[in-house]
């Protein structure tokens, strides 16, 4: 019988999972909670380990289990290749997750044995694929039994979390784990056409989405800036569309492989008939609007002419050469923002328009949507579309990618559509995890612009159109479960702005993977604290084992103050960039650069958790948190001198205002801290200032205007618990 150390902490099935998982491997769980009992060799563990996404049933007993380093595998089935190279990326990740265990006896601490057994998966690497597996770590080794070859890569992604270390080397937590995951598509949109990213960071990004289950990248490919394959059906476009910067045609097979081998599915978007501006450099015949305007503001307006043949013939010789190059079932058209203008303004197109019954440029765009989905249909693809092709009656093949508001979700569910739920995930909108974490995917309201926000836009000049279909629907009743079968998954899109290659890594982890938890884990897996706790783990393992987020921040503080990057990791650890599209407008102002400390500094910061964390324990009665609140409170405050030592070039001189903003919001802190909660006037209205900042609604209309940035772009993001210090949730306390 096993000891009362031994209980596990449990979380629930979903009744659906449960089912599947007992029918699945219920043997294999008898199999290896007998195991369990031998409790030779065995240490004990108070904290469980940080495990994401959480599985859909998690059982740790408190224990550990020495891990050498070394692993012998068994097979009950001959695995394949990708199997194969997925157990040497584990050991791999293991060995140095375990740190050095040159300490360790082999004889004292054996080879760890991993046993695996996997069923056939004839929809291996699509959206089908069969993703369960159960998996158990006890003294008798590891059991790893999966429905097929998806889910053995899950299982070892999260064997791959259930190790660490500690001073006497390497361990392994005991676990007994039975998962699948809630949505069959989670994916995130990298895009490369407004910042071109290198094959080894996009490789990167994949070996995360490996451990962390997701399974989809949105490979964005073609905008305004630039077109990034090579292609030789059309050489010109390689040529006059892509900057030089462009995938070759060997990259784009090997990053296909990199990603196959990880489970991961490469679904590629080049997008029609807007933001054709790269396409018109080559072909300005198929523009809208002829001659192009070279230099138009926006690149992205710039649009093809849907009227002529010679543009579906454009579209249907590119989309079979790429559809080549991709093999997913899935090809992303685009769709998205067409401004209405750019065909009103061309005559022919509104004679075309009136000649064929079209009122609406909606209804000319659905017309054009049918013809390029008969087109990849014709090429055995499955077309995707953002969910502007949804507001006209198109195919209920086509696939909506719902990316403005969530009544989108509703709408295009009503009509049969499948869909994927982009709303609410966007991750250049430089929000923190906690806001992506509490998104649900059948939440019919969870995301879109308040009434409030509504108002504020139409006074700025937004035209009704576009502030309606962003407007939260809050009308709209629960999805029906019919709706909810539509529904594939989600994605997390990152635009690229504002996100060089060097930056890619910083701006998608870890909020990446609090989303994944989203799309993967049962749907009241939902506690943001316990989040938190286990996401900046995670976010050290992916340093060790894939992203070079930390490396790169540190080399760009480095080029910003080269004799002592301190004082600016210090101010980092404190603030956040400025959210929704606020941080666009900051760097429009500053010259459109990419060089300042803004773009070295996190969304998330996990010190500022940790401070709001320790205040709330403290408002709760937990004195033992007063000691790590003054260090920490005091190292922001004495920074204050030693960044203005160093904030001589142009990328931190800006941000000195908000470093005395820190130290002010700081000291108010220590002096809580001491029973001293009144402020003067001048620091009442650094407070109210932050705070109207981080408090300031989503503005992604890309509409509104700023006149006063904050230093740097930059904002106090400790000032709400430093308000709960002084006493007050809604407002620091008046000034005297």
């Amino acid at each position: 019988m096993a000891s009362d150390k031994m209980k596990f902490r449990k979380y629930p099935f979903t009744k659906k999972m449960l089912l599947i998982l007992a029918v699945c491997s219920g043997a294999n769980i008898a199999h290896s909670e007998s195991s369990l009992q031998n409790l030779s060799n065995i240490g004990i563990q108070d904290e469980s380990p940080a495990l994401m996404p959480m599985p859909v049933s998690a059982q740790f007993s408190g224990g550990f289990i020495p891990f050498s380093g070394k692993v012998a595998v068994s097979w009950e089935n001959a695995p394949t290749l990708v199997l194969k190279k997925a157990v040497a990326r584990f050991i791999s990740r293991a060995n140095a997750l375990a740190g050095d265990n040159s300490s360790r006896q082999e004889k004292r601490h054996p080879a760890l044995h991993l046993r695996i057994s996997y069923g056939k998966d004839p929809d291996w690497l699509s959206v089908h694929a069969k993703e369960s597996y159960t998996l158990t770590s006890g003294p008798e080794g590891v059991v790893l039994t999966a429905a097929g070859p998806a889910g053995v890569l899950h299982g070892l992604a999260t064997l791959t979390q259930l190790i660490g270390h500690d001073a006497q080397g390497g361990k392994i937590f005991l676990a007994n784990i039975s998962d699948a995951p809630r949505f069959a598509w989670r994916g995130i949109m990298i895009d490369t056409s407004r910042h071109f990213m290198d094959v080894s960071t996009i490789k990167r990004q994949m070996d995360a989405m490996e451990m962390l289950k997701l399974n989809v990248l949105h490979f964005h490919l073609s905008d305004g800036a630039g077109f990034r394959v090579e292609s030789r059906v059309l050489p010109e476009l390689t040529e006059k569309g892509t900057n030089g910067q462009y995938y070759t045609q060997e990259q784009v097979r090997d990053l296909v492989a990199y990603a196959a081998d990880r489970g991961i599915r490469i679904v590629p978007e080049f997008d029609v008939p807007g933001h054709a501006m790269a396409f018109l450099l080559a072909h300005p015949e198929l523009a809208a609007r002829r001659p192009v305007d070279l230099n138009v503001k926006n690149k992205n307006n710039p649009a093809l002419d849907p009227t002529l043949p010679e543009t579906l013939e454009f579209v249907t010789r590119l989309y079979a050469e790429m559809g080549s190059l991709f093999p997913d079932a899935y090809f992303h058209a685009g769709g998205d923002e067409v401004s209405p203008s750019e065909w009103t303004k061309n005559p022919e197109i509104v004679a075309f328009m009136k000649k064929n019954g079209f009122e609406t440029t909606q209804e000319l765009q659905a017309d054009f949507t049918a013809k390029v989905q008969k087109i990849l249909e014709k090429q055995n693809k499955i077309m995707i579309g953002w969910d502007e092709i949804s507001e006209a009656p198109i195919s209920s093949n086509v696939v909506v990618d719902v990316w403005r508001s969530s009544k989108f979700i509703s709408s295009a569910t009503a009509a049969h559509h499948p869909v994927i739920v982009s709303a609410g995930y966007y991750l250049d909108l430089l929000q923190p995890s906690s806001q992506y974490y509490l998104v649900d995917p059948f939440d019919p309201s969870a995301n879109g612009i308040t009434e409030q926000q509504a108002a504020a836009w139409l006074k700025k000049g937004t035209r009704p159109s576009l502030v309606n279909a962003f407007r939260k629907d809050t009308t709209l009743g629960p999805l029906t479960e019919e709706q909810k079968s539509y529904i594939l998954g989600g994605e997390a899109p990152l635009w690229s702005e504002l996100v060089t290659d060097e930056m890619l890594d910083a701006r998608l982890w870890p909020r990446a993977a609090a989303v994944a938890e989203r799309f993967w884990s049962p749907e009241g897996v939902r506690d943001v604290g316990d989040m938190y706790r286990r996401l900046e783990s995670i976010d050290q393992n992916l340093q060790v084992t894939a992203i070079d987020s930390k490396i790169n921040v540190k080399r760009m503080t480095k080029r910003l103050s080269p004799a002592n990057p301190d004082p600016v990791m210090v101010l980092a650890s404190a603030t956040v960039p400025l959210r929704s599209y606020k941080m666009n407008r900051y760097v429009a102002h500053h010259g459109n650069r990419l060089d300042e400390i803004g773009e070295t500094v996190s969304p998330d910061s996990f010190s500022a958790v940790r401070f709001g964390s320790l205040v709330d324990r403290y408002l709760a009665g937990d004195k033992s948190t007063v000691s790590e609140m003054r260090k920490m409170l005091q190292e922001w405050k004495d920074n204050d001198p030693a960044f203005l030592k160093i904030a001589t070039s142009s990328g931190l001189s800006d941000a000195v205002s908000t470093s005395h903003d820190l130290a002010v919001i700081a000291g108010a802190g220590l002096d809580a801290l001491d029973d001293q909660k009144d402020l003067s006037k001048d620091s009442q209205a650094i407070f109210d200032r932050q705070d109207a900042m981080l408090s300031s609604g989503d503005d992604v209309s890309g509409a509104g205007t700023m006149t006063e940035f904050p230093g740097g772009g930059l904002i106090v993001v400790i000032e709400p618990s430093v308000r709960k210090l002084l006493g007050s949730s809604s407002g620091v306390p008046a000034a005297k």
